[in-house]
């Protein structure tokens, strides 16, 4: 049996809205994923479309690098992180470290919604 892939949603406090709306947009092709997520951006998740999030803590206390370990160890295939670049983020360094690693291990990574649709399109094929 092949093993489900998994995404990391991810996303800025001024960008969750963004996220959950697309995540809501795609709720039924997104059913056949692993879908994890930094706790705040995955209860959003859960509880506006219903869709199982396992949380892996706060992005800024530990969360974006939980996620970046997973990815490390092959956990994570997909990350899916709507980055809010027009605010100072204190955690920046956790930031910068986990879209690192994503590239490092070669894992589509989305920033947006135009190349989440794209990452998405090109999962269910």
């Amino acid at each position: 049996m092949q093993k489900k892939i998994t995404i990391a949603l991810v996303s800025h406090d001024k960008r969750k809205l963004n996220l959950v709306e697309w995540v809501n947009k795609n709720r039924k092709e997104l059913q056949q994923f692993e879908l994890i997520g930094t706790s705040g951006t995955a209860k959003k998740i859960s509880k506006i479309t219903g869709l199982k999030v396992e949380e892996l803590g706060h992005g800024p206390t530990g969360g974006d690098i939980t996620i970046a370990y997973n990815i490390l160890v092959g956990k994570i295939n997909v990350l899916i992180f709507f980055v809010d670049t027009e605010t100072a983020h204190g955690h920046e360094h956790y930031i910068q470290s986990l879209i690192r690693i994503s590239i490092t291990q070669k894992i589509p990574i989305a920033l947006n919604d135009i190349t989440a649709d794209c990452v998405l399109q090109y999962l269910l094929k």
